[in-house]
Order: structure tokens, then C-alpha cells, then sequence
């Protein structure tokens, strides 16, 4: 029998992400609010913010408390379905 690598996190675990999308009012709460949904305990406040060189762009850093790979894979999903979203690290 094939043996499984072992899981690459350990659940639960501090999950670092950084969301870059189009610089709009709404963009940075609505990504909030998506992280929400996957993970109540999220702090908004905690949300680093930084604007492009040229102002286009906002960049997000957040750290997600993941409880599963499921859970990451879902907020990823939707992250990335965003339409303002360009890409997530």
C-alpha cells in the first residue's frame, strides 16, 4: 500500500494571505466579509492595507486562523471568484 505524504499544515493553524484587487470603497469590505463567512472569528481590524505605487491597486494582508484544508480551499474559491480580485498569494 502507497504510503500518503503527510500533510503539508496542522490544523489549527495561523494562515497568512494577500489579496490584490482593484482600489475601490467597497473592495476591503467585501473581501472582509467573504474571510467572514469561512471564519467568523476573523478581526477586521487585524487587515493590513496598502495602496499601489500608482493608487490602482489595494493590496490586503490578513492572517486567517484555519481550523481545515477544506475550510482554506472554500475561502480560497471565493476569493479568487471575486471580480476585483487580480490574484492571492
Amino acid at each position: 500500500m502507497e504510503e500518503l505524504p503527510a500533510a503539508l499544515l496542522q490544523f489549527p493553524c495561523e494562515f497568512p494571505m494577500k489579496i490584490v484587487g482593484e482600489r475601490t470603497d467597497e473592495f476591503a469590505q467585501e473581501i472582509v466579509s467573504i474571510i467572514q463567512k469561512h471564519c467568523p472569528s476573523f478581526d477586521a481590524a487585524e487587515v493590513e492595507m496598502k495602496a499601489s505605487a500608482k493608487g490602482n491597486y489595494l493590496s490586503l494582508g490578513v492572517l486567517i486562523n484555519a481550523t481545515s484544508q477544506d475550510m482554506l480551499d472554500n475561502l480560497y474559491k471565493e476569493i479568487t471568484a471575486h471580480n476585483k480580485v487580480r490574484f492571492v498569494l
